[in-house]
């Protein structure tokens, strides 16, 4: 079959094939054909360059923006990395009012988006952990918990966390996973499923009223890890009163002391926390411990909601214990995705 030839009009008036060049030299030349010797170009565009300087400063600033209306600084931490979607909607604004301005200023939340979230987007996953954990909220709701469970044990986590377990669906979920977890603890809506001995299993008191979170030690081959399993209270966004946290923020600080108080040296935090690592209001439990997706994961890792996933509250954290891989599991018949991350427990325990 003789290979079909492109056309292009040339210099001269007549054809010939055209070439990849050909076409992104005419793209250019409409985009920036009008700009030389446009005085203009300085004086356009002065909206767009405003709105990208505001973004960079709201970006930059973030952890100053008041939290006394709304929670307003919480909500914007809680989406941070999408306001970086601007971005592109500025370009576009100011090539269409040929501002060279503006372009100009869209150097700066590029700028500072990249120093915030570049690290997230490349691989950082490397050498060889000896546990694997994982962490999910199963939904009250899930029409199909052993089909979760199922899902959950071909993970291969050595430590499974799950929250939200009505008292009705534990017994599924006890015999589901009995043929992969020997050991397990449930306290209230938690529970803790392990292939090694547990002990010092206890509720651990957040402010709520009922238990929603528990601490165990984890006797390892590497010796015995403490394990936090938590699951925060729901946030809210209201028209009338903004972002709605407090009760989430007051079992976090309570979390937060529980944690420090832990005698062990090496501890890892499975849950759902209802917030972001950059949400300021979880820092008495952000501030001692380190997140494995921050620190080895490939991505933002984000868990929630599962069919459009915009945010990773579902953690995995560690003090004393080196992060080296982490990632999301596949969809369950939760609203929310599992996650999961191997770990090095053999590693120096010297704090966070």
């Amino acid at each position: 079959m003789a290979q079909q030839a492109y056309l292009t009009e040339t210099d001269d008036g007549g054809s010939g094939p055209e070439r990849p060049g050909d076409r992104l030299r005419r793209l250019a030349q409409r985009l920036f054909g009008g700009w030389r010797g446009d005085p203009r170009i300085w004086r356009r565009g002065i909206v767009p360059a405003v709105l990208a300087v505001l973004l960079a400063l709201v970006m930059l600033v973030h952890s100053h923006i008041p939290n006394r209306i709304g929670n307003l600084g919480s909500l914007t931490e809680t989406f941070l990395p999408w306001l970086g979607l601007l971005v592109p909607v500025l370009l576009v604004a100011a090539l269409v009012r040929r501002s060279a301005t503006a372009l100009i200023a869209l150097v700066l939340p590029v700028t500072v988006w990249l120093n915030l979230f570049g690290g997230l987007l490349t691989d950082k996953a490397g050498g060889q952990g000896d546990l694997t954990v994982a962490t999910h909220n199963v939904n009250a709701d899930n029409p199909d918990p052993t089909g979760t469970a199922r899902a959950l044990t071909a993970s291969g986590a050595d430590l499974l966390a799950l929250e939200e377990v009505k008292a009705s669906a534990v017994p599924v979920y006890k015999d589901a996973l009995a043929p992969a977890y020997k050991y397990h603890a449930v306290e209230g809506t938690v529970g803790l499923w392990s292939k090694y001995p547990l002990s010092g299993v206890r509720p651990v008191d957040i402010r709520l009223g009922w238990t929603r979170a528990l601490r165990a030690t984890v006797a390892t081959p590497e010796g015995p890890l403490a394990v936090y399993v938590a699951h925060m209270p729901s946030v809210r966004v209201k028209v009338n009163a903004g972002f709605t946290a407090q009760q989430r923020d007051q079992s976090a600080d309570a979390l937060g002391t529980a944690i420090a108080h832990e005698p062990l040296p090496r501890v890892v935090l499975l849950g759902d926390l209802n917030g972001t690592m950059n949400d300021r209001s979880l820092n008495a439990v952000t501030a001692q411990m380190r997140s494995t997706q921050g620190a080895a994961g490939s991505g933002f890792g984000f868990s929630w909601p599962a069919s459009f996933p915009m945010a990773r509250i579902d953690q995995i954290m560690v003090r004393g214990v080196e992060p080296v891989s982490s990632w999301t599991l596949p969809r369950t018949g939760s609203d929310h995705l599992p996650v999961a991350a191997r770990v090095k427990v053999t590693t120096s325990a010297t704090g966070s």
